[in-house]
């Protein structure tokens, strides 16, 4: 008996620990057979190492981006093509680890990947770093289209992350091919409500989101 009420004990602390705050939930709840792969909880982005608040690959929205981000992967789903995720709900701690690393000059791992025409000194005067991000906000994300059968990324003209103009999405010296990729993802997050950043092809922010005011700071786990 005394053995039993431990257990339950333990998975109740469990739901505890894992609850997300009211208006957030995990997207695979939402769009279970989604790929994801959150680049800042792997050493596979330009700081070339973790970031703060990223404890596991579990892609974090609000109620409402997850629901609409479900309409535009059942859409390319009925052309056999996926979406795949490198991004969501970004911690407000993990925000301002990207503003201490600026600061070290010396730490350039990953400069050639991501930022080989940017010196580091001017990546956040340039924009490309700020010190509150949309993704804090839960409704915004970064993302690409895979092949249904062979699970590969479209090519979109440059990696997820690159600093420079080959991710601006208005971009010109990248193939037709490249152009029409971008187009798509363009056009199917803007049919069920996302807008884009201009800068950056792979970035999106629900239309009406749920928190346009509140910066979160809960980590991902």
């Amino acid at each position: 008996m005394k053995f039993k009420i431990i257990v339950l004990f333990f998975f109740i602390c469990l739901k505890s620990f894992s609850q997300l705050p009211n208006g957030f939930v995990y997207v695979k709840d939402v769009i279970p057979d989604l790929e994801v792969e959150l680049r800042y909880n792997t050493s596979n982005n330009f700081l070339g190492k973790r970031v703060d608040g990223y404890h596991a690959n579990n892609l974090i929205l609000t109620v409402q981006a997850a629901n609409a981000l479900k309409l535009v992967h059942e859409a390319l789903q009925e052309q056999n093509l996926c979406l795949k995720v490198y991004d969501g709900y970004r911690p407000q701690q993990a925000v301002n680890h990207f503003v201490t690393w600026t600061r070290d000059l010396n730490d350039t791992i990953n400069k050639h990947a991501f930022y080989p025409e940017v010196r580091k000194r001017y990546l956040f005067k340039a924009g490309y770093i700020s010190s509150k991000s949309g993704h804090s906000r839960g409704s915004t994300v970064d993302l690409t289209i895979i092949d249904g059968n062979t699970g590969e990324a479209l090519d979109m003209g440059s990696p997820y992350d690159f600093f420079g103009e080959e991710s601006w999405v208005s971009y010109k010296n990248i193939t037709e091919e490249q152009k029409a990729n971008r187009q798509l993802l363009q056009k199917i997050m803007s049919t069920y409500g996302f807008r884009n950043y201009p800068k950056e092809w792979w970035h999106f922010t629900l239309r009406g989101e749920p928190f346009p005011n509140t910066f979160f700071d809960f980590p991902i786990k």
